[in-house]
């Protein structure tokens, strides 16, 4: 595996799944792989689960681990071509890049959709630069629209708390304060339209996701009749996808709190877990009821962060 940014990249999801439980029962049985092996860890935006479950992963696998905040004790980097460089930065990713990967044996990234140019976003206009210069397998610690990482832990945590053999997931989008990108939605359905479960999509109108995501998922409105029934409650903001409306791309269309998940939500499911990524706002994404519930899941949610990037760098490494 050279590349890690889609469900397809993975495989076999229940060989994965199999592999996250075999490498949860045996985190340290697999250093060999890591010995004398690097893995750069790049930022251009803030994190903390990404940051700590990926660092451990890669520690747990015998790895070296550098760390850099781009932002915060590296030359501010240009990301565009033709630009005369007279600003605030101070070196170009052409050149940062293969100068990276000359360091290190795996490129790990986190860069943030800036919401404001949707066809740049969607390009992955950042990402894909490291895919191209930097010689090295890439992998994704969230983009502008996706984050495998965070999906496929989720889909561990379900694998693991599911109780019938098809549960019924549904994903709801919540209000939040400030625009957020689509990615963890986006890889959320993306996964889930891969795996052995009923995925409902429930929002405001406007906020319709990507088609190249959601598939064939039911998308419901009604975020009542959504929930009705559902094992699994996934709720996450995000700003308009522009799909149905292209010149909203990256707004707030709606602060509308009634989509917030309380206990009232949770009574309409099938006695449902809730999750989230990480980090939420209280009383706009959730209530603390519904949070601090035996219900919760977002504590193990979490944690499988930690195997989720154990499976794919150890498959990486496998193919080094």
């Amino acid at each position: 595996m050279n590349t890690f940014f889609h469900v397809t990249d993975i495989g076999d999801l229940q060989a994965a799944l199999s592999e996250a439980q075999a490498v949860k029962s045996n985190r340290y049985g697999f250093q060999h792989l890591g010995k004398n092996k690097t893995l750069l860890m790049i930022f251009f935006n803030n994190s903390l689960r990404t940051r700590l479950s990926t660092q451990k992963a890669a520690m747990n696998l015998g790895m070296n681990v550098i760390v850099l905040d781009v932002n915060a004790g590296a030359w501010k980097l240009e990301t565009e071509r033709g630009v005369i460089m007279d600003g605030d930065k101070s070196e170009h990713l052409l050149e940062a890049i293969p100068v990276m990967g000359s360091y290190c044996d795996i490129i790990a990234v986190r860069s943030f959709a800036g919401l404001t140019d949707r066809e740049y976003d969607y390009a992955e206009t950042v990402v894909n630069q490291f895919v191209r210069y930097s010689g090295r397998p890439v992998v994704a610690m969230e983009t502008a629209t996706v984050h495998p990482l965070q999906a496929f832990a989720d889909l561990i945590t379900i694998h693991e708390h599911k109780r019938n053999p098809r549960p019924k997931v549904v994903l709801t989008w919540a209000p939040h304060c400030r625009a957020l990108p689509q990615a963890v939605p986006n890889s959320f359905a993306q996964w889930m339209n891969a795996a052995d479960v009923d995925l409902v999509i429930t929002h405001p109108e406007g906020y319709e996701l990507d088609p190249l995501f959601t598939g064939d998922a039911i998308v419901e409105y009604d975020q009542r009749k959504a929930l009705e029934g559902a094992d699994f409650v996934y709720a996450k903001n995000w700003s308009c996808p522009g799909v149905t409306r292209p010149e909203a791309y990256g707004q707030i269309l709606s602060h509308d709190k009634s989509w917030t998940i309380d206990t009232e939500h949770m009574s309409w499911t099938n006695d449902g877990w809730f999750m989230h990524c990480l980090p939420v706002r209280r009383g706009l994404i959730v209530t603390d009821e519904v949070i601090e519930s035996p219900h919760s899941l977002v504590i193990p949610e979490a944690a499988n962060r930690e195997i989720s990037a154990q499976v794919v760098l150890k498959r990486v490494l496998e193919s080094l």
